[in-house]
């Protein structure tokens, strides 16, 4: 081990995380750009001063089915330039030093409790880190893609969030509590540990909620729009909602459900229009499509997708596997692949 990357070693080691993931520990920078690229995407690395300034740099990477959290250090000042990260969302929470951030046209100071950034695929970024360590929480850009379009009643499309996270804020601070939580069950678990499915399940879940109910991004309108939270939802709507979702496997009653309601079916249909942006008719078929699509994240191998199907009320498979395609981009068989695989 070189004597930069001892040196590294001994001013991290009592913050250093994920220590038993490690991948990546070189002063080499062509390395380092190399192996951290095999492990986020390609990018340019460039030390901001000679190596023998003492360049250094750490990555630890606990990884999980469809994201991953990390623990990534840098000696020195080092800028980064991935562009756009295409296939993926990262989180990045400093825990030591500093990092400069470029994000679209815009540009912040990311700094332990106070500021972290939320980097979106689409979006080119460069950075600057210097003696920073953050960190840092990789999220399959599909799937967070396909849980926006559950929640908001629209086809998959990119997201793309405010890359500023201001970490006193109680979404803030909620985020960085299930970073820390999560970086420390990785760490209970050690890298020949096993999460269950329903763990890595109920994971997911929280990152989600964490990010598209929590977070600002271009969907937050469409969200709050769809789940009724834009304006004070009457009464009456919230009950026929929650009425449509606890039946959703079943065929649609006009009628009983304006009786859940308390109201007429012209005043509810009226209703539905004006607070969620579409037809009742159209947010039961997104929320059976949401229902598949979340059964489907979770499936056993031996998993029927027409009994799951006809389950959420489905009665004609041909329509089903095209609104889920024109929904999520892909079809039933090939969410049910991926989540396998």
């Amino acid at each position: 081990m070189s004597a930069a990357v001892q040196e590294m070693s001994a001013r991290v080691s009592e913050a250093e995380r994920l220590a038993a993931f490690a991948r990546v520990t070189t002063d080499d920078v062509d390395e380092a750009a190399e192996q951290i690229g095999r492990i986020f995407c390609p990018h340019d690395l460039k030390p901001a001063r000679p190596r023998a300034a003492g360049f250094s740099a750490r990555h630890n990477c606990a990884d999980f089915d469809g994201f991953s959290i990390n623990y990534v250090a840098y000696g020195g000042s080092v800028s980064i330039d991935p562009g756009c990260l295409d296939r993926f969302f990262l989180v990045q929470i400093p825990l030591s030093g500093t990092a400069h951030i470029h994000a679209g046209a815009g540009e912040f100071d990311a700094a332990p409790g106070r500021i972290a950034s939320l980097l979106s695929p689409t979006i080119p970024t460069r950075m600057m880190w210097s003696d920073c360590a953050q960190a840092i929480l990789l999220l399959d850009r599909r799937m967070v893609e396909q849980r926006a379009a559950a929640l908001s009643g629209a086809a998959a499309g990119a997201v793309e969030f405010d890359p500023v996270v201001d970490l006193n804020t109680s979404s803030g601070q909620a985020l960085r509590t299930s970073l820390a939580e999560l970086m420390t069950l990785a760490e209970r678990l050690g890298p020949s540990g096993l999460m269950s499915p329903v763990t890595m399940a109920d994971w997911r879940e929280v990152l989600f909620d964490r990010l598209l109910n929590g977070l600002r991004h271009d969907r937050s309108d469409a969200i709050r729009t769809f789940s009724g939270q834009a304006e004070r939802l009457p009464r009456a709507l919230r009950a026929a909602r929650d009425h449509l979702a606890d039946n959703a496997g079943e065929p649609l009653d006009l009628v009983q459900l304006a009786c859940a309601a308390g109201i007429g079916i012209r005043a509810l249909q009226l209703g539905f229009r004006r607070h969620f942006g579409l037809s009742i008719s159209q947010m039961l078929l997104d929320m059976r499509l949401a229902g598949l699509h979340a059964r489907l994240a979770q499936a056993s191998p031996d998993v029927s997708i027409t009994d799951i199907a006809f389950d959420l009320g489905f009665t004609h498979l041909g329509r089903m596997a095209g609104a889920y395609r024109a929904k999520f981009g892909e079809t039933p068989s090939a969410t049910l692949r991926r989540r396998m695989s």
